[in-house]
């Protein structure tokens, strides 16, 4: 199974510490952001996780963390854009991101911190030529330390549109698109960078660049030195080329506030849900588990299988033995790990 960490809001920046706390305990739980009564539980164990995807604006506050990673395969999506405050108002100076993308990157190796310029947005303010200057700006200090950069061109998502609307954002036609990302993989085949665009549905392969799995098995499989037959995420949009992964974020929670984002509807709501409901304890993510209202499943790869109300109420601590037991059973059958899962989520319920 791959973690996707995550495409709803930035966990190394807001929640490394319940993420650490997640991989201590050996699961997390997120609710189906398309039904969020149902609530599944998934394995963190690192035999039960292939590999963990992180998506960040800012993992300086996670550096520090890395140690909790070191029986896992993992990468980063690192995005760094060129825009000020008043399209991303809550990230740190441009210099400080630098110097984090090299600091992250001589800890982790230059493969596995993947560079994202995206989305890019066309504005009278930032037209074509802004960003090809400021692309090969942010090229000549970040090249050493990355083999790739993934673009895309901005979607106009309902939830972004007022702010897109107010600072006269471009929607651009297809071969306005592809004029660009030409431009922009010139620019990057100087500083010996590969390009890929993520979830375009225009034809890039014609202008040299190739398609993006953001989540990619190709590179867990490098990764891991290992074959797999991962399968393509159908929860995705049809241009996107990730593999199936399964996300621990939640969204209405990224408190970068930026002004195109698609996991943010409403700021109050984010500033809420952050205070109100983030309990590092707990094994969902700015959410709290209710026996009475919620459907619990325990998700092995593609398959769940629910858990019933009476299975965890009728837990008694003085069970413990049972609950070792089951953790270092080095059985891989899906039994075996249903077992394992439910007796971890027993204990962190009465605990």
């Amino acid at each position: 199974m791959i973690i996707s960490a995550s495409r709803r809001t930035d966990i190394p920046a807001f929640f490394g510490e319940w993420f650490v706390k997640r991989l201590l305990q050996g699961f997390a739980m997120f609710r189906n952001p398309m039904r969020p009564t149902q609530v599944f539980a998934i394995s963190l164990f690192p035999e039960d996780v292939d590999a963990i995807v992180f998506w960040t604006k800012n993992p300086k506050p996670f550096l520090e963390k890395l140690e909790y990673l070191k029986d896992y395969t993992y990468y980063f999506q690192f995005t760094l854009n060129p825009y000020d405050t008043d399209l991303e108002p809550n990230l740190p100076d441009k210099n400080v991101l630098i110097d984090t993308f090299i600091r992250l990157s001589d800890i982790i190796g230059p493969k596995r911190v993947i560079w994202r310029y995206d989305p890019i947005i066309i504005t009278p303010r930032m037209d074509m030529i802004y960003h090809l200057e400021k692309f090969e700006e942010l090229c000549e200090k970040l090249s050493k330390f990355t083999t790739k950069c993934i673009i895309s061109y901005v979607d106009f998502y309902k939830s972004a549109v007022p702010s897109l609307e107010k600072i006269k954002a471009v929607d651009l036609s297809d071969d306005e698109k592809l004029e660009l990302f030409y431009n922009v993989g010139q620019i990057a085949k100087k500083y010996g960078l590969s390009v890929e665009t993520c979830a375009e549905a225009v034809d890039v392969e014609k202008i040299g660049l190739r398609k993006a799995h953001c989540i990619d098995g190709a590179l867990i499989e490098e990764l891991r030195g290992k074959k797999y037959d991962f399968k393509k995420d159908k929860n995705q949009r049809l241009a996107c080329g990730c593999v199936q992964s399964v996300d621990v974020g939640i969204f209405n929670t990224c408190m970068h506030f930026c002004a195109y984002c698609y996991a943010n509807y409403n700021r109050k709501a984010i500033e809420k849900n952050v205070k109100e409901m983030f309990d590092e304890n707990s094994p969902l993510l700015c959410s709290r588990l209710d026996l009475t209202r919620d459907e619990i499943r325990i998700r092995i790869e593609d398959k769940s299988y629910p858990i019933k109300l009476d299975e965890i109420l009728h837990y008694r601590k003085s069970e413990n033995e049972i609950f070792q037991r089951s953790f270092i059973d080095d059985k891989d059958d899906t039994q075996s790990k249903l077992e394992r899962i439910i007796s971890k989520l027993k204990r962190s319920i009465f605990s």
